[in-house]
């Protein structure tokens, strides 16, 4: 019989703070991490460019709460554990400072995720956290004294815990070792993708940028504002990011097939925008359209828009004809760009979908039907937007689920 054993089930950073914590709190407990690839904390890695969003800068827990399209509920308990503050306490404890940018998201002030890698690594090795990569799960066993966890290569480690923090996964049948189980799953489906338009001209404006567009989704409530990349095959930044994170369910109902209605300028309207032409003509008047951009927008994007438009590069202000401003002011307000297919934005990546949060207990982290298993990070029905708020999910479940396994 194994005496005080946790197996922890995914090293990412769900995984890693579970294991750190339940290590640190009791001294008497064996804690195994086990990875199913060759590498430890790969999302953390390429995080935020490189810098890792390791949470975002909330006001309170109703605020931050609403930043989730799933688990909002669920969340708004289990932040009352730990929150914001306790990550940023956390972390400080360790030599590692966070620093709050103007959006609100929190990066390491060294601006290198590799800071918040070693952190974790150096408190497992504190701890005495035992670390087994390329180690597949096949099937988790339930025996009188607790679990045992089969592996890929035949071998089984027998524990009293064990806390899944296996992250995201993009097809439903990979759940199968966790429906044995007895658990429902919410199928998974991608979050946070960009929008593919092949064939629109705009994708000839590859790296342009806006700081602040509107984007609706015709014949649907959803709609976001934010900064919108043109790239290579569509778009993309933090606007449409948050945008197929609310609409993840949605826009896969219907293969991601629709029309992305895009307003370039958010402080106008079709009617604001036609009156503000009209005082645009006689200011304006003399100089030509395409050398004169009044609001502010990339040279590109002005120049492209007023091409669509039917606007030839000599046309001045006061010259513009009147089916043309019709079409410039369309263009600027409600152009209409055909969607057709996603791109998964690999850095944020993240499945909506999991385990169903009923059968979890957001005051323990533990599973309803099965004592003794406990759940942390994205292999729950949980997914934030992006701005660091996927992490903080980690951070709070892993927390959570050590505390709880510790106490025991």
């Amino acid at each position: 019989m194994i005496n005080n054993r946790l197996v922890v089930i995914g090293g990412g950073a769900a995984g890693f703070f579970c294991a750190v914590n339940a290590a640190r709190l009791h001294s008497q407990l064996e804690v195994i991490v086990i990875e199913k690839s060759n590498k430890l904390l790969s999302k953390v890695k390429i995080s935020g460019g490189g810098r890792c969003n390791v949470t975002h800068n909330a006001p309170d827990i109703l605020y931050m709460s609403k930043r989730y399209p799933r688990g909002q509920h669920f969340v708004k308990k289990t932040f009352n554990h730990f929150f914001v503050p306790d990550t940023i306490s956390w972390f400080k404890e360790r030599g590692v400072g966070l620093k709050a940018e103007a959006d609100g998201r929190m990066f390491p002030v060294t601006d290198s995720s590799q800071t918040i890698i070693d952190c974790l690594l150096k408190e497992a090795d504190r701890y005495n956290v035992k670390i087994r990569l390329n180690a597949a799960v096949t099937a988790l066993v339930k025996t009188d004294t607790g679990w045992d966890v089969q592996l890929q290569d035949g071998s089984s480690l027998k524990t009293n815990y064990v806390c899944v923090a296996a992250g995201g996964y993009a097809q439903a049948d990979k759940f199968a070792w966790l429906k044995a189980v007895g658990h429902q799953i919410v199928a998974p489906m991608p979050s946070l993708f960009t929008f593919n338009m092949p064939g629109n001209p705009i994708t000839s404006l590859m790296g342009v940028s806006v700081e602040e567009a509107h984007i609706k989704i015709a014949g649907t409530k959803l709609q976001e504002k934010g900064p919108l990349m043109i790239t290579h095959w569509g778009m993309s930044g933090p606007c449409v990011l948050r945008l197929s994170a609310w609409g993840a369910r949605e826009l896969g109902d219907i293969q991601y097939q629709f029309t992305a209605i895009v307003n370039w300028l958010p402080a106008f309207n079709e009617n604001s925008l036609r009156d503000e032409m009209q005082g645009l003509r006689f200011t304006l008047g003399g100089q030509k359209m395409h050398h004169k951009n009044p609001f502010g927008l990339p040279q590109r994007l002005w120049q492209f828009l007023l091409q669509q438009s039917g606007i030839g590069e000599d046309i001045r202000w006061a010259d513009m004809p009147a089916k043309e401003q019709h079409k410039l002011v369309k263009s600027l307000t409600a152009m209409e760009c055909g969607v057709k297919g996603k791109t998964t934005f690999k850095e944020e990546f993240v499945t909506c979908g999991g385990i169903q949060l009923s059968e979890i207990d957001p005051n323990t982290m533990e599973s309803k039907l099965a004592p003794g298993l406990f759940f942390a990070g994205e292999v729950m029905d949980v997914d934030g937007i992006t701005g660091g708020f996927n992490f903080q999910h980690a951070w709070t479940s892993g927390w959570i689920a050590a505390g709880t396994i510790a106490t025991r």
